[in-house]
């Protein structure tokens, strides 16, 4: 049987995970990633949490894999393996395959974290399923994955493989713009989808509400304080049908639809895939962006609109995508 080794690379876990055959989890472990301090042990960590996942099946071994995957925040250069730059990690010109390599005497393939969560979720997520009989095909080749985390990761699937571009830095759909002059992204611009559509985004979208409506429920669902709210306050005082929490959770899906709406205009895919916590808040979060879709996204007038769904995979799809790094579907 065949056996795939992965691992994600985080700004806070090492997540370390092994699939067999039909790409499914079988083991997997986690450990902290203690930033900040010198890559090598960062790395050396990463070499750690292979024997540690190993540990979990006997009977497999370094010899039982082929090869082991890797995605990492940052630029990366995938034909060298080195990681150009990852500011937060403090990654500057780090050679991953080679050190890595050479600590587990197997070859080596690095990508960027957002385009190995899409790999995982066109692979062995959404992306395997059987597509909607009103997109007219057999099988999804072309995909855009979007993960809502403390900022926005996207990654684009094209013609069934990773879509980089000429540099090596295409999909970075959060770094786009929608609100001229807007919030200020840490990337240098104003007002990036980054700053509004991502779960710090809705914090700040949250609070400013708050304070606009200082008898809104929203203070009562983050017990009081500006400091506790979170990416669920906003959608729970919502459920109880406060006026201020609707139109924050309304200003938030009118956001994230300005991502997805760019990312069909640009790449007309057949799915897109949400990830992240606030995807989890399922069909009040989908219908409405799905409503704002059907009417903004440019297309024929015998043209489907995209599959817009949440992913299969979730926080795994990272890790299974690196898992999966040199497989096709």
């Amino acid at each position: 049987m065949e056996y795939y080794l992965g691992i994600d690379l985080g700004g806070t876990m090492i997540k370390t995970a092994v699939l067999d055959a039909g790409y499914k989890v079988i083991a997997s472990v986690e450990r902290r990633t203690l930033l900040p301090r010198d890559w090598k042990k960062i790395l050396d960590d990463c070499a750690a949490s292979v024997q540690d996942v190993l540990k979990t099946l006997p009977g497999l071994s370094l010899k039982s894999f082929s090869r082991v995957g890797i995605g990492t925040p940052g630029i990366v250069n995938v034909k060298t393996g080195t990681v150009e730059t990852a500011a937060n990690l403090g990654f500057y010109g780090v050679p991953i395959k080679d050190y890595l390599e050479k600590k587990l005497s197997l070859p080596v393939l690095v990508e960027n974290d957002a385009n190995a969560a899409a790999w995982g979720e066109f692979v062995a997520g959404m992306g395997k399923e059987t597509p909607p009989e009103k997109l007219g095909i057999q099988c999804y080749t072309d995909l855009v994955s979007i993960t809502i985390g403390t900022g926005i990761g996207s990654g684009i699937i094209i013609n069934g493989e990773i879509f980089r571009g000429a540099n090596g830095l295409a999909g970075e759909l959060g770094h786009t713009v929608i609100e001229l002059d807007g919030r200020d992204c840490p990337c240098g611009r104003k007002g990036c989808v980054n700053m509004y559509a991502s779960a710090s985004g809705l914090k700040q979208t949250t609070r400013d509400f708050m304070q606009k409506y200082p008898e809104s429920a929203l203070w009562s669902e983050a017990g009081g304080s500006l400091e506790n709210v979170s990416g669920k306050t906003a959608f729970r005082a919502a459920e109880k049908g406060d006026k201020a929490a609707c139109e924050t959770v309304e200003y938030y899906i009118k956001s994230l639809a300005a991502c997805v709406v760019n990312a069909v205009s640009i790449f007309q895919p057949q799915i897109i895939t949400l990830s992240g916590g606030i995807s989890k808040e399922g069909e009040k979060l989908l219908e409405p962006l799905r409503r704002i879709a059907e009417k903004e996204c440019l297309r024929g007038p015998n043209t489907a609109l995209p599959s817009i769904c949440a992913g299969k995979l979730q926080d795994k799809a990272g890790v299974v995508g690196a898992a999966l790094l040199g497989t096709y579907k």
